[in-house]
């Protein structure tokens, strides 16, 4: 076959299957984790809710966190804050998949409750198609964190997911954001309020306007540091975060053409 035919049915097998440029290789964002809803608001947060199990964040043993509707949970106390602050040198013990300006005061709630992931107990909060302030669902996000007990491994041990879908805004009104772009844009990441070396990480296009965006520099619904499109896993492990590499993924469909041309130029040094 030559290479254009094979080109022509890499196509033609992408349109069969439904797999795009833009297609996701796997539904990122984990059923379940909805077994109680915080209401509608703006900058509100639950009280201490139970994870049910120890984590060990850097040394402390949690079992209870807050849940705040600005994309992110702590262990200290409730966070109101809006518009987001440096992960790398704040106070607050702070585990954050998209710390920016959410309301929820009109379209959907984040949820938050226990389940378990692959036979471990788990704990997730689910912002899904969740707007920004001030009161906007024109642009939506999805995004997840999952908190899993790896106690398996060792006591206190457990693992951070943060799962991404669409990402269409960065910021809110209030952070002198225009439409939900530009101004104070999100950062994601963690952190155990001390500063030291070691207890703190952000994501690689934290604060960089547009880098969180559906096709942006470091778009979260396709980047990942394990290989799996949407998704982040950190470790803790004796109480050290370890935020691993990170994994670029190409499209499906660039992968299937770009291994059938290796195959077609393969062939054609062999016909040579």
């Amino acid at each position: 076959m030559s290479f254009l035919k094979q080109a022509v049915f890499a196509a033609a097998t992408i349109a069969t299957f439904g797999i795009s440029a833009g297609a996701s290789l796997a539904d990122t964002i984990r059923a379940g984790f909805d077994g109680n809803t915080l209401a509608a608001n703006d900058d509100s947060s639950t009280g201490l809710v139970s994870i049910g199990f120890t984590a060990n964040f850097f040394g402390v043993e949690n079992t209870q966190l807050y849940v705040n509707n600005n994309g992110n949970v702590t262990f200290d106390s409730a966070l109101g804050t809006y518009t987001p602050f440096d992960l790398t040198s704040t106070g607050r013990q702070i585990i954050a998949p998209f710390f920016a300006d959410v309301d929820t005061r009109s379209g959907n709630l984040v949820s938050y409750g226990t389940g378990t992931v692959d036979g471990h107990a788990a704990f997730g909060v689910n912002w899904i198609d969740v707007g920004y302030f001030s009161v906007r669902t024109d642009k939506l996000n999805s995004f997840q964190l999952v908190l899993i007990d790896r106690s398996d491994t060792g006591a206190g041990n457990f693992d951070i997911e943060f799962n991404y879908g669409d990402i269409e805004w960065e910021t809110g009104d209030a952070s002198n954001g225009v439409d939900g772009l530009g101004g104070d844009s999100a950062r994601a990441g963690f952190s155990n309020g001390t500063g030291d070396a070691g207890t703190f990480y952000e994501l690689a296009g934290s604060a960089v306007n547009g880098a969180f965006l559906n096709g942006g520099a470091n778009a979260l619904n396709v980047g990942s540091n394990i290989g799996v499109e949407g998704r982040f896993l950190f470790e803790a492990r004796n109480g050290i975060v370890d935020p691993g590499p990170v994994v670029p993924l190409p499209a499906a469909g660039w992968l299937l053409v770009s291994g059938i041309a290796a195959m077609g130029a393969a062939a054609r040094r062999r016909n040579a």
